[in-house]
């Protein structure tokens, strides 16, 4: 049938229109396209739909920015799979029922709050020039670039900021109480003196003799252990946007044009750096003080303005700034906006070298002594070069990738008995790799295109195996394509027992030996409990939940968890493969904690445990009022992660 389909494509797209052209009329467009995207429909907050489409966008944008953010370290194998994908379906319906939250409460920030916060963006910071003004202009190519203008943006920091006040309204009122408080820090900190008596597999091995019969049921019974699985060697290859972007040639005339529209991103504003004496004054402080501290401050100036040279020094004894007092006032180099308005205007209002008049803020009376001056620059194009290159090869790679995908789609599809019309029409190289499974294999390395889930799923298909055809094309990161296909199929068979008998009965003789390690240790513990004796342990050492003195996670969770009302008691471990272990705890005790600054961040760190229990808790009864309905899982088979073949 699919072979009828693949030669016959004219035909069956004739049909296909003959079948969908009456719906359109007898339906309408908009209600064929409604029906039609029902199928894609995920989950529905308060009757409103989320669909596979919004997924894949989120799914595709947050790939591209860990990208960026990562470089070489990115694994794109962290946005795949059916549990990334309901993680984003889970962050959608949350956004939604958030948003509805904060609208009906009538959540909302004032123009000053949403300015303060958009001028706070660093890459918006630097549009202020150096007399304060704001480059507009520049605001709007930057927000162009990201494909927003200032409207949107103004809309989305808006809901965030709106949003933000709803989770901090309920995350940060929670608290734990002190009693409850000291009983965590209590039993996480609990220590206990045991002695261990290890019970060992290997002091058992000998009294294990299997038979021909035993081995062959113990290699019946684990059959999938001596099975070879299923491999493949694969061909395949790979329209990549970074290979595009590495061969596109950039000419210095369009280097010049992209230098020239981001020219802003490259200039830095004059900093000053200002030494300065404060003598404290509040604003709220009594008219008597703050004309004491004025006067004092006058015979500072005096005295500074008479010896400019021991500025530091007298810094150093009088200014109550503590910040800066000990390095003689020295407040480092800053821009503009870094400091109160008073005190900013008072700097670069000076040359460099010279000392101000007193200078009134709402901390008090300031003496300000500017001593250095870094002029605004502007990088150069030269500078600049290999940065730009890249970014601008990128770009023009982008959009070529974009012309081609649809082409290496379809020429991979409708050539689909070898990979090597795409090759030679796109200029790929056919990759190889040998014992290929269904699996991930680390072997191949973490950004091979043959450790992903879908490109394994579509290899694996039961036509790609009988027929070895190529794959369709998928996309396993925003800017890459891939097609592969089975050049050899060696299908999953269990090995034979003869060739495996040494390795059954080292198995069996393992397995055994654990289990008479076990039965010994339990008939100790018994005897133990029934009359205690230190006889056969080891020496008493001290272990805690932070502290397990190479102990395994499962011996140390066993030896917090026993009750110690009774001293000494002896707890058993079944540690598997290792043996058995008994440890008998003789002393329970708890240190005292005497600094107060790890206490501070311990209730800190369990108020915002608390918190987010309660903000979680939140969200789920917002999500009950929403009338939240999940659909369907949103599974991997649903990613729009191929191109289709198109004619």
């Amino acid at each position: 049938m699919l072979d009828f389909v693949r030669n016959n494509r004219r035909l069956m797209l004739m049909l296909l229109l003959v079948l969908v052209f009456p719906s359109f009329v007898f339906f309408g467009v908009e209600s064929y396209s409604r029906f039609m995207d029902s199928s894609h429909d995920l989950a529905k907050v308060d009757g409103r739909t989320i669909t596979v489409q919004e997924v894949d966008n989120v799914v595709r944008d947050q790939s591209e920015r860990m990208r960026q953010m990562l470089g070489n370290n990115y694994d794109p194998r962290m946005f795949e799979g059916a549990a990334a994908r309901q993680s984003v379906l889970d962050q959608l319906i949350q956004q939604r029922v958030v948003a509805d939250a904060t609208a009906k409460k009538n959540l909302t920030v004032t123009k000053d709050q949403l300015r303060e916060a958009i001028a706070a963006i660093p890459a918006v910071a630097q549009l202020y020039g150096a007399d304060g003004k704001f480059d507009e202009k520049g605001y709007v190519q930057l927000l162009a670039q990201q494909g927003l203008t200032p409207e949107q943006l103004e809309s989305r920091m808006r809901f965030e900021l709106a949003t933000q006040q709803l989770g901090s309204a309920v995350g940060t009122t929670a608290f734990v109480p002190k009693s409850l408080l000291d009983r965590l820090i209590a039993i996480r900190d609990q220590q206990r003196d045991v002695q261990a008596l290890n019970i060992k597999p290997a002091d058992f091995t000998s009294k294990v003799t299997p038979d021909a019969a035993a081995l062959k049921a113990y290699y019946e019974a684990h059959l999938s252990a001596y099975t070879t699985p299923e491999q493949a060697k694969v061909e395949y290859v790979v329209l990549s946007g970074d290979a595009l972007a590495a061969s596109q040639a950039v000419t210095p005339e369009e280097l010049k044009s992209y230098y020239d529209s981001n020219v802003q991103r490259f200039r830095t504003e004059e900093q000053r750096r200002a030494s300065h004496i404060l003598i404290t004054a509040p604003k709220d402080a009594k008219e008597a003080d703050r004309k004491a501290a004025k006067d004092k401050a006058q015979k500072l100036l005096d005295e500074v303005r008479k010896h400019p040279e021991t500025f530091a020094d007298v810094a150093k004894k009088n200014s109550q700034d503590p910040g800066s007092a000990e390095k003689g006032g020295d407040l480092g180099f800053m821009g503009r906006g870094a400091l109160v308005k008073p005190f900013e205007d008072a700097m670069y209002a000076l040359k460099d070298g010279q000392v101000s008049d007193l200078v009134e803020t709402d901390y008090g009376y300031h003496i300000i002594k500017l001593t250095g001056i870094k002029p605004s620059a502007t990088r150069s194009l030269d500078e600049v070069r290999p940065e730009l290159e890249a970014e601008l090869k990128k770009q023009l790679a982008s959009k070529k990738y974009t012309e081609l995908a649809d082409a290496f789609g379809n020429t991979v599809y409708e050539q689909a008995d070898s990979l090597k019309p795409a090759a030679d029409k796109f200029k790929l190289t056919i990759q190889t790799a040998d014992n290929v499974t269904r699996n991930p294999n680390p072997a191949l390395g973490k950004d091979s295109p043959l450790n992903n889930e879908k490109v394994l799923k579509a290899l694996f298909s039961d036509d790609a195996i009988k027929n070895k055809r190529n794959t369709e094309a998928i996309q396993v990161n925003p800017t890459t394509l891939v097609s592969a296909r089975i050049a050899e199929y060696r299908p999953a068979a269990a090995r034979k027992f003869e060739d495996v008998e040494a390795q059954v009965r080292q198995a069996y003789i393992a397995q055994k030996s654990a289990e008479l390690a076990r039965k010994d240790g339990e008939a100790r513990l018994e005897a133990l409990r029934k009359a205690d004796s230190a006889s056969g342990f080891g020496p008493v050492m001290t272990v805690s939940r932070a502290k397990a003195d190479g102990l395994s996670p499962k011996a140390v969770d066993a030896i917090m968890r026993a009750d110690a009302a009774k001293l000494p008691s002896v707890v058993g471990v079944d540690l598997g493969a290792d043996g058995y272990a008994l440890y008998r705890i003789t002393k329970v005790g708890t240190p005292t904690q005497s600094n107060a600054a790890q206490r501070d961040a311990d209730a800190q760190q369990l108020s915002q445990l608390a918190g987010q229990t309660e903000l979680a808790a939140y969200y789920d009864a917002l999500k009950a009022q929403a009338k939240v309905k999940l659909l369907r899982p949103a599974k991997t088979e649903d990613a729009a992660g191929s191109a289709p073949a198109t004619n």
